[in-house]
């Protein structure tokens, strides 16, 4: 059996993922995929990790854990592949920075995950964002008081998703890791979502564009919908293209992205994110890791 474990990150795709699977649970449930909900999952996850403290499970443990989260005619009999997604797998929001580093337990965590179904082939998925703009979503994610306040304990120049997945990969060679940027998901979200779910690419997935409804202006969409039908697409590339245009003129401005702080000027966001997009060249070349892009 395969399982996936779609890590966040916090403040990436916003539910968006789990949204789309669950209105397909049924469907996928006939392609042999089980979706279990966080709320039926996660205390049975939690509970199984504080009982193993890091072991792995045995047979036994995998049994229960299987009777608990799935229904019974799929706990009788496996399904092909299983998904679990949680943006709080690595770690609560509040504990998301370190000194130095973004998610410091990231690599013992998916340890633990991985010893939860060591028996079966496990994978895991994690969507990650410039600093530039994952720092004042995370800070009102949390509900901080002050932004100064909330990065005067970090160095925002020297997080670097590199090294959460060095720390992920590290501890497990010889799991594939899929990342993409959040940057990118507009433009590849049917590629994600068949990615996750991985069943044919001509098999119809409900609801496959409602994550662009989050995104963009209801007078955007509309647009950009009756676009694609008097101008169908040629390819990929175009309607990636099409879909850039309307971004850049109906895109939902982000009221998070609004901070206050001294250090928070318009050169030091710029170099942030000149920081990250290096950075994104860095993955590519990590070992075990399968990155998502346009």
């Amino acid at each position: 059996m395969q399982v996936l474990f779609h890590i966040g990150a916090h403040c990436t795709d916003e539910g968006q993922i789990l949204a789309c699977l669950a209105k397909n649970r049924a469907m996928l449930a006939r392609q042999g995929i089980a979706v279990p909900p966080p709320n039926r999952f996660k205390p049975v996850l939690r509970d199984t990790l504080s009982v193993l403290k890091g072991e792995k499970a045995n047979r036994d443990v995998e049994k229960i854990i299987f009777q608990s989260i799935l229904d019974d005619e799929q706990s009788a009999e496996l399904p092909q592949r299983l998904i679990f997604s949680n943006d709080a797998f690595l770690t609560g929001a509040q504990k998301v920075l370190g000194a130095s580093a973004l998610y410091p337990d990231a690599g013992v965590k998916c340890q633990k995950l991985f010893n939860l179904f060591h028996n079966h082939e496990v994978e895991f998925c994690l969507a990650i964002r410039n600093p530039a703009t994952f720092l004042p979503a995370l800070f009102h994610r949390i509900g901080a008081n002050s932004f100064e306040a909330f990065i005067a304990q970090t160095d925002p120049m020297a997080l670097t998703w590199s090294s959460v997945i060095a720390r992920i990969t590290e501890a497990l060679p010889d799991v594939t890791l899929k990342v993409w940027s959040n940057e990118d998901t507009p433009f590849i979200w049917p590629e994600l979502i068949h990615e996750i779910v991985d069943i044919n690419r001509e098999v119809p997935i409900k609801g496959i564009d409602d994550y662009l409804a989050t995104i963009m202006l209801k007078e955007g969409l509309e647009r950009m919908e009756s676009y694609l039908q008097t101008h169908p697409p040629a390819n990929e590339i175009q309607r990636r293209r099409i879909l850039s245009a309307f971004l850049d003129k109906f895109e939902i401005d982000d009221p998070t992205l609004e901070v206050e702080a001294p250090i928070w000027t318009a050169d030091y966001v710029e170099t942030l994110t000149e920081i990250y997009e290096e950075d994104l060249f860095a993955i590519e070349k990590i070992p075990g890791v399968q990155f998502i892009s346009p």
